[in-house]
Formats: C-alpha cells, sequence, structure tokens
C-alpha cells in the first residue's frame, strides 16, 4: 500500500477540481442556466445535500476549490467563506446560538467579537461569560443553557492557550459547540478540528492570503456542525468573489514555507529582543519559558511571526508610541500576516478578567520576511533612542 502524502504535498493538490490547469481558473459568475425546468428544479432539491453549481452566491468553480483547500488544510468536513473574519465570526454565533442561550468567550477574544457580543448577543437575549484565556475553572462557568465554548488558541495579544482537548471533553459532557478562532495558525501548525472542537474559524486575509491584498474569513466545520452553519450563510448571504478566493488558494500553495520563514525570523528577534535591558518580557508561545509554551509543543508543529513585547518598569505607553515612530522598516498597522512587518501599542483595559500578571507598557510586532538583521538593527536603534531619554535613565 502506498504511504499518504505528506501535509505540504497535500496542500499544493488541494483545490483543484479539473485536471489540466495548475491552477483553477476564476469563474467569474452570478447566473447559471439550464436545459429544462425539469434540470432547474432537480438542482435546487438536491443543493441541499450536495454542492451543485445553481447560483452565483452559492459558489463557482473558484470558492468550490478554495473551500476544498481549505477543508484538506484542517481536516474537516465542510467549509464556508466570508467577506472578513469578523462575518465569519458572527455568522457562526448566530447559526448556533439562540434567544436564552449562554455562550463562554475567552477574555483573550478579537476585541470586535467581545463588541459583537455586547452590543448584539444582549441585544437578542444571548448570554456571554468570558473566561480565562488558558481556559482553566472553565467547568464550573457552564450553565444549564450553555451552548457554545468560544475559544482563540493562542488568545489575542498575550498568546495564552487553552488546553483544547479539555474544552472539547467540557464541551461534549454538556452538549455544546467548540468554536475555535485558529487564524494565528491558519490551519497548518495547529488543528483545532483533530483536537475536538467542531468549529475551526480563520481569517484568510492573514497568513492565507499572505500578500496583504485580499480581505476573507472562513469556517470549516465537521460533519455534525455543517448543516446550521450551511443554513446560515445562505439566509445571511454570506459569500466572496472569484478573484478573491484565487487570490487566498494561490497564497495556500506558498503558506507552508512563509509560516516557517516568518517563524524563524520571530524567534531570531525575538532572542535578541530577550538580551535587551529595554524588554522585561517577550510573549510568545514558541519560546522556552513562555505560560503555553508545554501546549505549544504538544499539540502545534510550528510557530508564526508575532510577538508581543512587554518593556521594562522604567518605561510608559508614551515610550512605547514613542519607540514605534521611530522605526523605520516596521510599518504601523493593525493587521498581520502578510510578507511585511508591522508594529501597534497595545493595551488590555478592555479584557474582562483581572490579569494575574502585571504588564508593563506593550508594543506587538509582527515579523515579516525582510532579513531578520535588518529589523533588529532598526529594533536597536530605536531602543537605543528610547535609552538615552531623561525618562529612561531610571533602568540603568
Amino acid at each position: 500500500m502506498n504511504k499518504p502524502y505528506r501535509s505540504a504535498t497535500r496542500l499544493l493538490r488541494a483545490g483543484r477540481p479539473h485536471q489540466g490547469w495548475v491552477n483553477t481558473p476564476v469563474t467569474r459568475a452570478s447566473t447559471y442556466v439550464f436545459d429544462s425546468v425539469a434540470a432547474w428544479r432537480d438542482t435546487r432539491e438536491r443543493r441541499e445535500q450536495e454542492r451543485l453549481p445553481s447560483y452565483g452566491a452559492r459558489g463557482t468553480d473558484s470558492t468550490h476549490a478554495l473551500e476544498d483547500a481549505l477543508v484538506e488544510l484542517e481536516q474537516g468536513y465542510r467549509a464556508a467563506l466570508y467577506p472578513t473574519g469578523q462575518a465569519a465570526i458572527a455568522t457562526v454565533l448566530l447559526a448556533y446560538l439562540r434567544t436564552g442561550d449562554h455562550v463562554l468567550v475567552t477574555d483573550a477574544v478579537y476585541e470586535p467579537v467581545r463588541r459583537f457580543c455586547v452590543e448584539h448577543l444582549t441585544r437578542m437575549g444571548i448570554e456571554y461569560t468570558f473566561y480565562r484565556p488558558d481556559g482553566a475553572g472553565i467547568e464550573a462557568l457552564i450553565r444549564p443553557n450553555t451552548r457554545m465554548i468560544y475559544a482563540e488558541s493562542p488568545g489575542s495579544l498575550t498568546y495564552d492557550m487553552p488546553d483544547l482537548t479539555e474544552l472539547s471533553t467540557a464541551a461534549k459532557k454538556h452538549d455544546c459547540w467548540l468554536a475555535v478562532d485558529n487564524t494565528w495558525a491558519s490551519g497548518l501548525i495547529y488543528k483545532p478540528l483533530t483536537l475536538g472542537a467542531d468549529i475551526s474559524l480563520l481569517a484568510a486575509t492573514k497568513y492565507l492570503g499572505g500578500h496583504a491584498d485580499v480581505m476573507m474569513g472562513a469556517a470549516v466545520v465537521n460533519r455534525r456542525a455543517w448543516r446550521a452553519l450551511e443554513r446560515a450563510s445562505i439566509d445571511f448571504g454570506q459569500t466572496v468573489g472569484a478573484d478573491d478566493a484565487f487570490l487566498v488558494l494561490r497564497g495556500m500553495r506558498s503558506l507552508p514555507l512563509r509560516m516557517a520563514q516568518h517563524a524563524r525570523h520571530a524567534l531570531r528577534v525575538a532572542q535578541w529582543l530577550q538580551g535587551r535591558p529595554e524588554i522585561a518580557r517577550v510573549l510568545c508561545p514558541a519560546l522556552p519559558g513562555d505560560p503555553s509554551h508545554a501546549r505549544w509543543q504538544r499539540d502545534c508543529t510550528g510557530a508564526n511571526g508575532l510577538l508581543t513585547v512587554e518593556l521594562a518598569d522604567a518605561f510608559d505607553t508614551a515610550d512605547a508610541e514613542r519607540l514605534i515612530d521611530s522605526l523605520r522598516l516596521f510599518g504601523i498597522g493593525a493587521s498581520w500576516g502578510g510578507f511585511e512587518s508591522l508594529v501597534i501599542p497595545v493595551q488590555l483595559n478592555t479584557r474582562s478578567l483581572p490579569d494575574p500578571t502585571p504588564r508593563g507598557a506593550m508594543l506587538r510586532l509582527h515579523i515579516g520576511l525582510e532579513d531578520p538583521e535588518d529589523l533588529i538593527g532598526d529594533l536597536e536603534q530605536g531602543l537605543s533612542a528610547l535609552t538615552q531619554s531623561p525618562r529612561s535613565l531610571r533602568i540603568s
């Protein structure tokens, strides 16, 4: 028997429904025409159970190819596409939650999701509770009306990793859905569905596209979760264009190479930062000593380019912002996952639970594909200038 191909090989061949073309051609279409009324009626009946060409909003060759590649990447059953990552998350929450239900949400959640809970779930009569980013104590928070556990792994900004197998066990015990934002790993280096999740969410805008030129979100689900998600996606009119689907699928072909390079560069920069007196802490689960390092080693096969850096006590938020403004190779931008290095200031003041770890002024770096020695040189000039300011003389 032939051995199964490894994941990188499968990814290069995923989403190629036609023989001949290496890349699935872009299919821009809205209306699909049929040979007869009987064929039209038959397709409309069968499309509730099968993926068939019937109308542009329900998919074309371009979107179907990307869905197939995402299913291969995440080892799921079916996938759905959305114009943004936030659209994917909002659709998932509304697909599985009803008035009177309760959802547990990680306190490390992406900020627009927190706002969606506060402003929209509340309006719909859906209760929510934030739990610790590492997942500790979640069993005690589950209520009789809890219908979903929503996780990010690692969580936004501080990269806390819950034990996903424990969350899955709790979800199954109480008949809850387990949804996981898997954008950090982009489906490549962490597999929530294989660890027991029902839904894996991705901002394809980030590493999947990889070139900072496309917006998209996706949800990949197991068989049990598919029907509810499919209905909600259709009813909410969620779809993406063929050109964007083509760009994301093209980006996925080089995902393993790019992700590995981002991770190597980030580790090099992180280790250098750890040796600087201006830096109190570098947060990254791939770093030994990080609170999530053991879980990262157990469950992940790599890392990405994200680092959160905490300045020493002698510096404040104004110092962090002056440092950011002094950098030449880091763009100031909130997204990440493209080829370029980025930086933004970080504050955790929107979180609902007290942080057990005292935090100083913080900034988030996305380490891109530039030569890491050039990035280190840029950071060095910025930190050196910061150290020379009167405020920072207290560090010595």
